[in-house]
C-alpha cells in the first residue's frame, strides 16, 4: 500500500471516529502536502526521520507556529496510524501571551455598533443572529441548533464531537427570537435560514458580518464570528469570575483553552499593571 492509499485509509478511520468534516478536510490537505514533499525527498519511497525534521523546519519558515503545530498533529497522527511512530516529530512549544493584540480584539462597543448597523439597514435576521452568538457564546457552526423548538423551550441541546451540552436561551433573547419566529412564520427547524428556508452556512454569515463591520467602521481584522464568542467569554468571566463554569458553557474540555478566550487586550493589560502602583 503506497502513502496515498494509506492516506485514504486514514481518512476513512477519522470519518468513522466522527471527526468533523472540516477537520478531516484539513488533515487531508496537510498530509497530502507532506506526502508530496516526502516523495521528492525520498525517491526510493523510504521516508527518514531526517526528512521529516527537515519538512518541519520548512513549515516553520512558512507558517505561524500555531499553524505548524496543527499540521504536525495531522502528520503525527498519520504516521502513528501507518505504524511509523519512529518518524513522529515534536510540536513547537509556544510561550502563551498574557494578553491578546488590541487590533484583533472585538470590543463590546464595536459589537453593539454592528448590531445597530444591522437594525439601521432593516436586517433583523442579522441583528438577531449577532445577538444570538453574543448572548449564548455558541460557535457559528452551532447556530443550526437554535431551532424554533429550542427557542420555545428556552434552551438548545448542542452536539459536538460526540459530546452534548445544553445552552440556555435567556429571557430577552428568547422574547426577541419568538417575535422574529412569528413574523417570519417559522413553524420548526433552524431559526436562521435563507429565503429558501435552508440554514445559513458559515461562509454566508462571515460575508454578512464583514459587510456590517465595514459599514459600522469596525476593522476587518476583528470581524469574525468566533470573535463574538471570545467577547461573550470575556464578558461572562468579568461578571462571574468562574473559569470552570465558563469552560462548561463554552463546551471546552480543557480549561487552558478557556484561558485563551478571556485574555484582555494589551491596552487593558498595561492599565492593570499601572494600577498596581509600583512605579512612581
Amino acid at each position: 500500500m503506497n502513502m496515498y492509499e494509506q492516506l485514504e485509509s486514514y481518512i476513512g478511520y477519522l470519518t468513522r471516529k466522527e471527526r468533523s468534516r472540516a477537520t478531516v478536510n484539513q488533515y487531508r490537505r496537510d498530509i497530502s502536502a507532506f506526502i508530496i514533499e516526502m516523495s521528492r525527498a525520498a525517491a526510493d519511497g523510504c521516508v527518514t526521520k531526517e526528512a521529516v525534521i527537515k519538512y518541519k523546519r520548512q513549515l516553520c519558515e512558512r507558517y505561524r507556529i500555531s499553524s505548524v503545530n496543527t499540521k504536525l498533529a495531522a502528520i503525527n497522527g498519520f504516521l502513528e496510524y501507518t505504524g511509523r511512530r519512529d518518524l513522529r516529530v515534536k510540536t513547537m512549544r509556544i510561550q502563551r501571551r498574557a494578553y491578546c493584540p488590541r487590533e484583533k480584539e472585538l470590543t463590546k462597543r464595536e459589537y453593539l455598533s454592528m448590531i445597530d448597523q444591522a437594525i439601521a439597514q432593516g436586517d433583523e435576521r442579522m441583528s438577531l443572529l449577532m445577538q444570538t452568538l453574543g448572548g449564548t457564546g455558541i460557535r457559528v457552526s452551532e447556530l443550526r441548533y437554535i431551532t424554533v423548538e429550542a427557542v420555545e423551550k428556552g434552551e438548545a441541546s448542542i452536539w459536538r464531537k460526540g459530546k452534548n451540552r445544553t445552552v440556555l436561551i435567556a429571557g430577552r433573547l428568547k422574547k426577541r427570537l419568538q417575535s422574529y419566529i412569528r413574523r417570519e412564520k417559522l413553524t420548526g427547524g433552524p431559526v436562521f435560514v435563507t429565503s429558501g428556508r435552508k440554514p445559513l452556512d458559515r461562509s454566508n454569515i462571515w460575508k454578512m458580518m464583514k459587510r456590517l463591520g465595514e459599514k459600522a467602521g469596525v476593522g476587518k481584522e476583528k470581524v469574525f464570528p468566533h470573535n463574538v464568542r471570545h467577547l461573550f467569554a470575556r464578558c461572562f468571566y468579568e461578571n462571574d469570575k468562574d473559569i470552570a463554569k465558563l469552560a462548561d458553557v463554552l463546551g471546552h474540555s480543557n480549561i487552558d483553552t478557556t484561558r485563551i478566550y478571556i485574555m484582555t487586550s494589551g491596552y487593558e493589560h498595561r492599565r492593570k499593571i499601572d494600577a498596581l502602583g509600583l512605579v512612581l
